[in-house]
């Protein structure tokens, strides 16, 4: 207890100290115009008391819906985003992306056979399908259960102990930290056991894997998501499994063997032809230096991808929204970027960097929103730590929203925008204290209710701030 609130009294420190130093160090010439610097307020009440991104938000989820890689649904998205982006009057390209195409078949665990049980007893088990998995013979497999609390537990027993048999990683996600705001964090740890747990079961001789749920639901929810078949090692059939039937399953085999029959039937087809979203709204001064503004338009398939990620990809679409209500035109070319693939392998973020990597230095900066809707107490940015000071005035105007803090994170602060943050563009995306994100993430409880008005109107303040500073800013910033 006494290490997690270290942990979460270390990060904020470091937030304050950066937000402190930004808005005490300037240096000259100007970094803002007062023009700017105006319309930048302008551009926040606009974003914080309209309703562009919750509007965008609802019909992209409750209306359009889930979002698969190569599914119907996400082909009708890129054509509706691409439609909503010539409408504002932007220059649209849809850049063409090979991506995976994995369906969702029948899934369903029971219970058959444990110590104590009434005769004739089964117990359903909640189950999903994990991203890329396997199928199991349309009738199902049963076998014995194993429960592993870790990697490490899995290679003590060995293959006597696990050949034949069901291993369920029983690794717990850390509600102590999803609690102190660091969901993201837990999920980190958690979500090895998801995307490796397959091949480290049937090293063994496994022939399926199941994984305690990724996040922090305890609404009897499954978590789903990506995972990985390591070369050389046999594929076996993987899905995960609720917190409280993960659980309910460690405390049966404790008291003597659990059989499960287990039912998984997806199918890996051929990969589809789909397309990223750009539209440039082009700059009066430098329309070769391009400001991305970005989230990502796929999404898992167990409810609507709400806030992952039609939340983030409506906070990109306030901006150039805003900007043309308010008449305003960037000096620089603020790009929109809806990227396809994030979820199941980031095929749309790298056809984008193969593209453009001969033109990385006119990518002045870049904003990824992937973290939900709720309340931002300010952004994160990645790339060279001096960043920091050029900050001050784009805090001072979202001060009114409370987002206040700039946090250094160098390992990068978004998936798709990742090759070019590796490749030296500053970075940057709304900070979120993560305490209930991970609750709906990747589970049928993501749908469009859980966004808050107020709060994405918020995001959209951060992004479209953000977004329209950096256009303006005065200064190269350090690369």
């Amino acid at each position: 207890m006494i290490m997690k609130s270290l942990i979460s009294a270390f990060g904020l420190f470091c937030a304050v100290a950066a937000a402190t130093f930004a808005q005490t160090t300037s240096p000259t010439p100007e970094l803002y115009s007062q023009k700017t610097l105006d319309d930048l307020v302008r551009i926040q009440k606009a974003a914080t008391s309209g309703t562009y991104a919750y509007d965008q938000a609802r019909y992209m989820s409750a209306t359009i819906g889930p979002r698969l890689s190569g599914s119907n649904e996400a082909a009708f998205a890129v054509q509706y985003v691409a439609d909503q982006m010539r409408k504002l009057g932007l220059d649209v390209k849809l850049q063409k992306v090979m991506v995976p195409h994995w369906v969702r078949g029948v899934e369903t665990a029971q219970l058959t056979e444990w110590h104590g049980m009434p005769p004739g007893a089964t117990r359903n088990v909640v189950v999903t399908a994990l991203g890329h998995s396997i199928a199991t013979p349309s009738s199902g497999i049963t076998a014995d259960v194993v429960v592993v609390n870790d990697f490490a537990e899995l290679d003590r027993l060995g293959r006597k102990n696990i050949e034949g048999k069901i291993v369920l990683f029983n690794y717990k996600y850390d509600m102590g930290l999803q609690a102190s705001g660091f969901g993201l964090a837990a999920y980190g740890q958690a979500v090895a056991y998801r995307t490796n747990g397959a091949s480290a079961a049937a090293k063994y001789g496994a022939v399926a894997a199941i994984v305690r749920s990724a996040g922090g639901s305890q609404s009897r929810l499954a978590h789903t998501g990506l995972m990985r078949y390591q070369d050389g090692i046999p594929k076996i059939p993987t899905g995960a499994v609720t917190f409280e039937d993960s659980e309910t399953i460690a405390y049966l085999s404790a008291l003597g063997p659990v059989k499960m029959h287990l039912t998984l039937t997806p199918q890996t087809l051929p990969p589809v032809e789909s397309y990223n979203v750009i539209a440039d709204m082009k700059g009066s001064e430098k329309p070769n230096e391009y400001v991305i503004v970005s989230g990502h338009l796929d999404s898992w398939d167990l409810a609507q991808g709400a806030i992952d990620d039609a939340a983030g990809v409506a906070a990109a679409y306030s901006v150039p929204a805003i900007l043309k209500d308010l008449g305003l035109r960037p000096k620089r070319t603020i790009r929109f970027i809806a990227w396809m693939d994030e979820e199941q392998g980031g095929t749309g973020s790298d056809a984008y960097y193969a593209e453009e990597k001969g033109n990385v230095a006119n990518h002045f900066a870049a904003i990824e929103a992937d973290l939900g809707a709720s309340h931002p107490i300010g952004f994160k940015f990645s790339g060279k730590p001096e960043l920091a000071r050029y900050f001050g005035p784009l805090v001072t105007v979202l001060r009114p929203q409370g987002a206040v803090l700039a946090q250094y994170q160098p390992g990068g602060v978004g998936s798709d925008i990742g090759p070019l943050t590796n490749d030296g563009v500053p970075s940057f995306a709304p900070f979120f204290n993560e305490q209930t994100y991970f609750k709906y993430h990747h589970n049928a409880a993501d749908t469009f209710d859980k966004i808050d008005r107020g709060e994405i109107g918020e995001v959209s303040g951060v992004v479209a701030v953000l977004a329209y500073g950096l256009a303006n800013l005065e200064q190269p910033l350090p690369r």
